[in-house]
Protein backbone atom coordinates (compact mmCIF):
# COMPACT_ATOMS: atom_id res chain seq x y z
CA UNK A 1 0.00 0.00 0.00
CA UNK A 2 1.85 3.52 -0.74
CA UNK A 3 0.86 6.25 0.63
CA UNK A 4 -2.06 7.60 -1.71
CA UNK A 5 -3.51 4.53 -1.46
CA UNK A 6 -3.22 4.56 2.48
CA UNK A 7 -4.26 8.24 2.60
CA UNK A 8 -7.38 7.12 1.09
CA UNK A 9 -8.35 4.19 2.41
CA UNK A 10 -8.27 6.38 5.86
CA UNK A 11 -10.30 9.03 4.29
CA UNK A 12 -13.15 6.66 3.18
CA UNK A 13 -12.41 4.66 6.48
CA UNK A 14 -13.15 8.25 8.64
CA UNK A 15 -16.10 9.25 6.51
CA UNK A 16 -14.11 12.14 5.17
CA UNK A 17 -14.51 13.55 1.81
CA UNK A 18 -11.31 13.43 -0.96
CA UNK A 19 -11.72 17.55 -1.16
CA UNK A 20 -10.90 17.57 2.50
CA UNK A 21 -8.73 14.57 2.77
CA UNK A 22 -6.11 14.03 0.02
CA UNK A 23 -2.68 13.70 -0.79
CA UNK A 24 -2.15 17.99 -0.91
CA UNK A 25 -4.08 17.57 2.56
CA UNK A 26 -2.62 14.94 4.49
CA UNK A 27 0.93 14.48 6.08
CA UNK A 28 2.00 11.28 6.62
CA UNK A 29 5.05 10.20 8.80
CA UNK A 30 6.25 7.13 9.82
CA UNK A 31 6.80 5.83 12.77
CA UNK A 32 9.43 3.32 14.28
CA UNK A 33 7.84 0.22 16.15
CA UNK A 34 9.82 -1.58 19.20
CA UNK A 35 9.79 -5.13 18.98
CA UNK A 36 6.43 -5.56 16.32
CA UNK A 37 6.74 -5.96 12.67
CA UNK A 38 3.55 -4.12 12.52
CA UNK A 39 3.66 -0.86 10.05
CA UNK A 40 2.63 2.44 12.04
CA UNK A 41 1.79 6.36 10.23
CA UNK A 42 0.64 9.25 12.03
CA UNK A 43 -1.56 10.68 9.57
CA UNK A 44 -2.03 14.50 9.81
CA UNK A 45 -4.67 16.34 8.30
CA UNK A 46 -6.69 19.59 8.21
CA UNK A 47 -7.03 22.09 11.05
CA UNK A 48 -4.38 19.69 13.35
CA UNK A 49 -6.95 16.61 13.08
CA UNK A 50 -4.62 13.26 13.66
CA UNK A 51 -4.31 9.71 13.81
CA UNK A 52 -2.46 6.67 13.97
CA UNK A 53 -2.72 4.39 11.16
CA UNK A 54 -1.79 0.85 11.82
CA UNK A 55 -1.05 -1.76 9.16
CA UNK A 56 -0.01 -5.72 9.82
CA UNK A 57 3.20 -7.01 8.37
CA UNK A 58 3.80 -7.14 4.77
CA UNK A 59 4.85 -10.77 4.81
CA UNK A 60 3.56 -12.20 7.53
CA UNK A 61 0.05 -14.59 7.23
CA UNK A 62 -1.00 -14.42 10.35
CA UNK A 63 -1.01 -10.57 10.44
CA UNK A 64 -4.19 -10.17 9.37
CA UNK A 65 -5.44 -11.90 12.25
CA UNK A 66 -3.41 -10.16 14.48
CA UNK A 67 -4.76 -6.67 13.04
CA UNK A 68 -8.44 -8.08 13.87
CA UNK A 69 -7.28 -8.68 17.65
CA UNK A 70 -6.17 -5.41 17.73
CA UNK A 71 -9.56 -3.92 16.16
CA UNK A 72 -11.76 -6.52 18.41
CA UNK A 73 -10.22 -5.89 21.61
CA UNK A 74 -9.87 -2.63 21.56
CA UNK A 75 -13.23 -1.44 21.01
CA UNK A 76 -13.92 -4.21 23.77
CA UNK A 77 -11.43 -2.54 26.12
CA UNK A 78 -12.87 0.70 25.00
CA UNK A 79 -16.72 -0.46 25.98
CA UNK A 80 -15.78 -1.46 29.40
CA UNK A 81 -13.81 1.74 29.94
CA UNK A 82 -10.43 0.81 29.76
CA UNK A 83 -8.03 3.92 29.05
CA UNK A 84 -7.02 2.56 25.32
CA UNK A 85 -6.78 4.87 22.05
CA UNK A 86 -10.26 4.75 20.60
CA UNK A 87 -11.02 2.86 17.07
CA UNK A 88 -11.91 5.05 14.77
CA UNK A 89 -12.19 2.45 11.84
CA UNK A 90 -10.82 -0.65 10.43
CA UNK A 91 -10.48 -2.29 6.80
CA UNK A 92 -11.02 -6.37 7.36
CA UNK A 93 -9.23 -6.73 4.14
CA UNK A 94 -6.18 -5.08 4.58
CA UNK A 95 -6.28 -5.27 7.80
CA UNK A 96 -5.64 -1.07 8.40
CA UNK A 97 -7.25 0.23 11.74
CA UNK A 98 -7.22 3.75 12.43
CA UNK A 99 -7.21 5.10 16.10
CA UNK A 100 -6.60 7.80 18.24
CA UNK A 101 -3.25 9.65 18.35
CA UNK A 102 -1.84 9.77 21.83
CA UNK A 103 0.89 11.53 21.36
CA UNK A 104 4.40 10.68 21.92
CA UNK A 105 5.26 10.34 25.57
CA UNK A 106 5.41 6.78 27.26
CA UNK A 107 6.57 6.08 30.94
CA UNK A 108 9.42 5.15 29.39
CA UNK A 109 10.30 8.95 28.54
CA UNK A 110 9.70 9.89 31.94
CA UNK A 111 11.50 7.02 33.65
CA UNK A 112 14.41 7.53 31.70
CA UNK A 113 14.42 11.58 32.49
CA UNK A 114 13.46 10.51 36.53
CA UNK A 115 14.13 7.20 37.08
CA UNK A 116 11.31 4.72 38.39
CA UNK A 117 11.25 6.04 41.95
CA UNK A 118 10.79 9.39 40.39
CA UNK A 119 7.38 8.51 38.73
CA UNK A 120 5.62 6.72 41.47
CA UNK A 121 2.19 8.74 41.12
CA UNK A 122 2.30 7.75 37.44
CA UNK A 123 2.85 3.93 38.35
CA UNK A 124 0.38 4.50 40.94
CA UNK A 125 -2.34 5.43 38.14
CA UNK A 126 -1.34 2.99 36.11
CA UNK A 127 -1.55 0.09 38.60
CA UNK A 128 -4.96 1.12 39.48
CA UNK A 129 -6.28 0.80 35.87
CA UNK A 130 -4.71 -2.26 34.88
CA UNK A 131 -6.76 -3.60 37.95
CA UNK A 132 -9.91 -2.41 36.95
CA UNK A 133 -9.25 -3.23 33.16
CA UNK A 134 -8.26 -7.01 33.82
CA UNK A 135 -11.62 -7.51 35.89
CA UNK A 136 -13.86 -5.55 34.06
CA UNK A 137 -12.35 -6.90 30.47
CA UNK A 138 -12.82 -9.84 31.04
CA UNK A 139 -16.92 -9.75 31.26
CA UNK A 140 -18.11 -10.37 27.86
CA UNK A 141 -14.46 -10.96 26.33
CA UNK A 142 -14.54 -13.18 23.39
CA UNK A 143 -11.37 -15.81 23.48
CA UNK A 144 -12.39 -15.87 19.49
CA UNK A 145 -10.96 -12.47 19.22
CA UNK A 146 -7.42 -13.63 20.29
CA UNK A 147 -5.17 -14.36 17.09
CA UNK A 148 -2.27 -15.91 19.00
CA UNK A 149 -4.25 -18.43 21.77
CA UNK A 150 -6.91 -17.58 23.75
CA UNK A 151 -5.91 -18.16 27.23
CA UNK A 152 -2.55 -17.69 28.92
CA UNK A 153 -1.88 -21.58 30.05
CA UNK A 154 0.79 -24.02 30.91
CA UNK A 155 1.63 -24.81 27.78
CA UNK A 156 2.00 -21.06 26.91
CA UNK A 157 4.60 -20.79 29.77
CA UNK A 158 6.85 -24.18 28.54
CA UNK A 159 6.68 -23.17 25.06
CA UNK A 160 6.62 -19.12 24.80
CA UNK A 161 8.44 -18.79 27.73
CA UNK A 162 10.46 -21.06 29.31
CA UNK A 163 11.91 -23.01 26.18
CA UNK A 164 11.89 -19.56 24.24
CA UNK A 165 14.47 -18.31 27.51
CA UNK A 166 16.19 -21.77 26.92
CA UNK A 167 16.64 -21.82 23.33
CA UNK A 168 16.88 -17.92 22.18
CA UNK A 169 18.99 -16.65 25.01
CA UNK A 170 20.73 -19.61 27.16
CA UNK A 171 21.85 -21.48 23.55
CA UNK A 172 21.38 -19.78 20.77
CA UNK A 173 22.98 -16.21 21.82
CA UNK A 174 25.38 -17.20 25.18
CA UNK A 175 25.88 -21.08 23.82
CA UNK A 176 25.91 -22.41 27.21
CA UNK A 177 26.85 -25.93 28.37
CA UNK A 178 24.35 -27.15 31.13
CA UNK A 179 22.13 -29.79 32.88
CA UNK A 180 18.78 -29.67 30.36
CA UNK A 181 17.15 -32.24 32.03
CA UNK A 182 17.28 -31.11 35.41
CA UNK A 183 16.55 -26.96 33.96
CA UNK A 184 13.76 -28.38 32.04
CA UNK A 185 12.06 -30.41 35.33
CA UNK A 186 12.46 -26.79 37.02
CA UNK A 187 10.85 -25.29 34.36
CA UNK A 188 7.66 -27.96 34.35
CA UNK A 189 7.57 -27.51 38.27
CA UNK A 190 7.45 -23.82 38.02
CA UNK A 191 4.48 -23.62 35.20
CA UNK A 192 2.88 -26.14 37.03
CA UNK A 193 2.88 -24.12 40.13
CA UNK A 194 2.00 -21.39 38.01
CA UNK A 195 -0.68 -22.74 36.30
CA UNK A 196 -2.88 -23.06 39.44
CA UNK A 197 -3.40 -19.43 39.26
CA UNK A 198 -7.06 -18.71 38.33
CA UNK A 199 -7.08 -17.55 34.75
CA UNK A 200 -10.34 -16.00 33.72
CA UNK A 201 -9.32 -12.39 33.58
CA UNK A 202 -8.43 -10.16 30.89
CA UNK A 203 -4.12 -10.49 30.72
CA UNK A 204 -2.42 -7.66 28.26
CA UNK A 205 0.65 -9.79 28.49
CA UNK A 206 3.24 -7.26 27.66
CA UNK A 207 2.42 -4.62 30.17
CA UNK A 208 5.75 -2.70 30.63
CA UNK A 209 5.89 1.05 30.70
CA UNK A 210 7.16 1.42 26.73
CA UNK A 211 3.05 0.33 26.46
CA UNK A 212 1.43 3.31 28.82
CA UNK A 213 1.43 6.48 27.26
CA UNK A 214 1.06 9.78 28.97
CA UNK A 215 -1.23 11.71 27.66
CA UNK A 216 -2.19 15.09 29.05
CA UNK A 217 -1.45 13.95 32.32
CA UNK A 218 -3.58 10.37 32.06
CA UNK A 219 -1.96 6.68 31.77
CA UNK A 220 -3.14 5.29 28.41
CA UNK A 221 -2.99 1.75 27.46
CA UNK A 222 -1.32 0.61 23.96
CA UNK A 223 -0.38 -2.88 22.11
CA UNK A 224 -3.50 -5.03 23.95
CA UNK A 225 -4.10 -6.65 20.40
CA UNK A 226 -1.95 -9.99 22.50
CA UNK A 227 -4.84 -9.99 24.79
CA UNK A 228 -6.14 -13.22 26.04
CA UNK A 229 -7.74 -14.49 29.35
CA UNK A 230 -5.03 -15.30 31.96
CA UNK A 231 -4.27 -14.62 35.77
CA UNK A 232 -3.90 -11.16 37.75
CA UNK A 233 -0.82 -11.30 38.51
CA UNK A 234 0.98 -11.43 35.37
CA UNK A 235 0.60 -8.38 34.20
CA UNK A 236 1.13 -6.26 37.56
CA UNK A 237 4.84 -8.69 37.83
CA UNK A 238 5.02 -7.45 33.86
CA UNK A 239 5.19 -3.99 35.25
CA UNK A 240 6.94 -4.56 38.43
CA UNK A 241 9.99 -6.31 36.91
CA UNK A 242 10.22 -4.54 33.87
CA UNK A 243 13.84 -4.07 32.78
CA UNK A 244 13.23 -0.47 30.90
CA UNK A 245 12.80 0.62 34.61
CA UNK A 246 14.39 -1.30 37.12
CA UNK A 247 11.96 -0.46 39.84
CA UNK A 248 13.73 -0.64 43.62
CA UNK A 249 11.65 -3.43 45.63
CA UNK A 250 10.41 -1.06 47.96
CA UNK A 251 8.15 0.43 45.45
CA UNK A 252 7.40 -3.36 43.88
CA UNK A 253 6.20 -3.71 47.35
CA UNK A 254 4.66 -0.46 47.64
CA UNK A 255 2.55 -1.18 44.21
CA UNK A 256 1.58 -4.15 45.13
CA UNK A 257 -0.47 -2.53 48.08
CA UNK A 258 -1.87 -0.04 45.85
CA UNK A 259 -3.13 -3.07 43.44
CA UNK A 260 -5.15 -5.25 46.36
CA UNK A 261 -6.14 -2.20 47.72
CA UNK A 262 -7.50 -1.46 44.71
CA UNK A 263 -8.67 -4.80 43.58
CA UNK A 264 -10.89 -5.51 47.10
CA UNK A 265 -12.99 -2.68 45.69
CA UNK A 266 -13.97 -5.18 42.58
CA UNK A 267 -13.79 -8.65 44.20
CA UNK A 268 -12.52 -10.83 47.29
CA UNK A 269 -9.00 -12.04 46.62
CA UNK A 270 -6.37 -13.82 49.09
CA UNK A 271 -4.12 -11.41 49.45
CA UNK A 272 -0.93 -13.87 50.75
CA UNK A 273 -2.15 -16.28 47.25
CA UNK A 274 -1.64 -13.39 45.43
CA UNK A 275 1.72 -12.65 46.30
CA UNK A 276 3.04 -16.25 45.91
CA UNK A 277 1.19 -15.79 42.31
CA UNK A 278 3.29 -12.60 41.25
CA UNK A 279 5.99 -14.22 42.64
CA UNK A 280 5.61 -17.70 40.45
CA UNK A 281 3.96 -15.61 37.21
CA UNK A 282 6.71 -12.95 37.58
CA UNK A 283 9.22 -15.89 36.98
CA UNK A 284 7.51 -16.77 34.43
CA UNK A 285 7.35 -13.86 32.37
CA UNK A 286 11.44 -13.09 33.18
CA UNK A 287 12.00 -15.90 31.27
CA UNK A 288 9.46 -14.35 28.27
CA UNK A 289 11.31 -11.30 28.61
CA UNK A 290 14.83 -13.01 28.31
CA UNK A 291 13.93 -15.03 25.30
CA UNK A 292 12.49 -12.11 23.54
CA UNK A 293 15.09 -9.80 24.16
CA UNK A 294 18.11 -12.44 22.96
CA UNK A 295 15.90 -13.59 19.94
CA UNK A 296 15.15 -9.67 18.75
CA UNK A 297 18.86 -8.53 19.23
CA UNK A 298 20.45 -11.22 17.72
CA UNK A 299 18.26 -12.71 15.15
CA UNK A 300 16.47 -9.31 14.12
CA UNK A 301 19.70 -7.27 15.40
CA UNK A 302 17.49 -4.88 16.92
CA UNK A 303 20.56 -4.07 19.55
CA UNK A 304 18.01 -1.39 21.85
CA UNK A 305 17.25 -4.68 23.24
CA UNK A 306 20.47 -6.11 23.88
CA UNK A 307 21.54 -3.37 26.92
CA UNK A 308 18.08 -4.69 29.14
CA UNK A 309 19.31 -8.16 29.14
CA UNK A 310 21.64 -7.71 31.93
CA UNK A 311 19.28 -6.08 33.75
CA UNK A 312 16.61 -9.14 32.95
CA UNK A 313 19.09 -11.49 34.17
CA UNK A 314 19.97 -9.55 37.90
CA UNK A 315 15.90 -9.72 38.01
CA UNK A 316 15.31 -13.45 37.75
CA UNK A 317 18.91 -13.72 40.15
CA UNK A 318 16.92 -11.99 42.93
CA UNK A 319 13.58 -13.77 42.43
CA UNK A 320 15.07 -17.36 42.32
CA UNK A 321 16.77 -15.85 45.63
CA UNK A 322 13.42 -15.93 47.53
CA UNK A 323 13.17 -18.56 49.99
CA UNK A 324 9.57 -18.95 47.64
CA UNK A 325 11.89 -20.09 44.71
CA UNK A 326 14.23 -22.40 46.68
CA UNK A 327 13.14 -25.35 44.75
CA UNK A 328 14.03 -23.98 41.32
CA UNK A 329 18.13 -24.59 41.80
CA UNK A 330 18.96 -25.88 38.32
CA UNK A 331 17.48 -22.33 37.38
CA UNK A 332 18.93 -20.38 39.14
CA UNK A 333 22.29 -22.03 38.77
CA UNK A 334 21.79 -21.56 35.00
CA UNK A 335 20.80 -17.81 35.35
CA UNK A 336 24.26 -17.45 37.48
CA UNK A 337 26.07 -19.24 34.28
CA UNK A 338 23.97 -16.51 31.71
CA UNK A 339 24.78 -13.76 34.37
CA UNK A 340 28.53 -14.79 33.83
CA UNK A 341 28.98 -15.24 29.89
CA UNK A 342 27.28 -12.07 29.07
CA UNK A 343 30.01 -10.20 31.31
CA UNK A 344 32.64 -11.46 29.99
CA UNK A 345 31.61 -10.99 26.67
CA UNK A 346 30.95 -7.03 27.48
Amino acid sequence: MNTGQLIGLAGRLLGLSSRKWNETTVVVRQLAPDGSSRRFYRLCGQEHFRVIAVLPPAHEPRGLAEAVAFAEIGRHLGRIGAPVPAIYGFDPATGLALCEDLGERRLFDQVTERGGAGCLPAYERAVRRLVRMQVRGAHGFDPAWCWDTPRYDRQLMIERESNYFLAACCTDLLGLDFDRRAVAVDCARLANEAAQAPAHFFLHRDFQCRNLMLTDGAVRIIDFQGGRLGPLAYDLASLLLDPYAALPESMQDHLIAIYLEALGKELAYDSDQFRRECLLLGLQRNLQILGAYAFLSQVQGKQFFARYLEPALASLDRLLAKPGAGEYAALYTLTGQCRQELRQRS
